[in-house]
């Protein structure tokens, strides 16, 4: 069994798209947000920069207590070793994939979350601000997009799990739409994702855990997700 800690964000996405097509067992403990559950002592004891998503295994492979992972690319590396699925096993194909799964880390999704902030969060318009992020997230659009022309998949012609680090950040925020007409493989890659049953299911989680998902928020979630030193 698997504890999963989780919000229906794109980070929370990563992990439940693997666990679902891996067939895991898990059970989901819901951290609020915008509640500022990521603040609780406990919750820090497993996941000390205060975000989510985390799990605790309780059946790891060395047989010990229970193991902790905080960080999404750190889960899906733990979770792939762990069932020996979408992560090759031959070094080349191990490495193709390792380089997609950090570029997604240290790339598409903090330049997104930037992109989203500043578009859709941020209580002052600053062009520079706007202008900046969402070229770079354009810029990295079309870097996928090349790779995708002579790829099925980023790492090649396997779903791996640098697919389901990426997937969840692209589209990830309604009132910013990917520009699909200028991205074409891109595109197609989205929609193969998007049609997995695995796939399905994990985003049918957001509605159960979160439904209050896509609304304006609160000043008290505005504090909790942004105001905290």
């Amino acid at each position: 069994m698997i504890d999963l800690y989780y919000w229906p964000t794109p980070n929370g996405h990563k992990v439940t798209l693997l666990l679902e097509e891996a067939g895991l067992e898990y059970r989901i403990h819901p951290v609020n947000i915008g509640s500022g559950d990521q603040f609780k002592p406990e919750f820090l004891a497993i996941s000390p920069n205060n975000k989510m998503p985390a799990i605790v295994d309780h059946a790891p492979a060395d047989g010990g207590a229970p193991q902790s992972v905080f960080e999404s690319g750190a889960i899906l590396l733990y979770l792939a070793e762990k069932t020996g699925r979408f992560l090759p096993s031959d070094p080349r194909g191990r490495v193709t994939t390792l380089e997609w799964l950090f570029w997604q880390m240290a790339g598409l999704g903090p330049m997104s979350g930037q992109m989203g902030h500043f578009n859709v969060y941020a209580p002052e318009k600053i062009p520079y601000a706007i202008e900046r992020y969402d070229n770079e997230v354009r810029r990295l659009h079309g870097v996928m997009d090349k790779r995708l022309a002579q790829h099925a998949f980023l790492a090649g012609d396997a779903y791996t799990i640098a697919d389901m680090a990426s997937y969840p950040w692209i589209g990830a925020y309604d009132k910013l739409p990917v520009d699909f007409a200028a991205f074409p493989n891109l595109k197609r890659w989205h929609d193969a994702i998007a049609a997995r049953p695995a796939t399905q299911r994990a985003y049918a989680l957001r509605q159960q855990v979160n439904p209050n998902a896509g609304k304006p928020l609160s000043d008290e979630e505005r504090k909790h997700l942004f105001g905290q030193r």
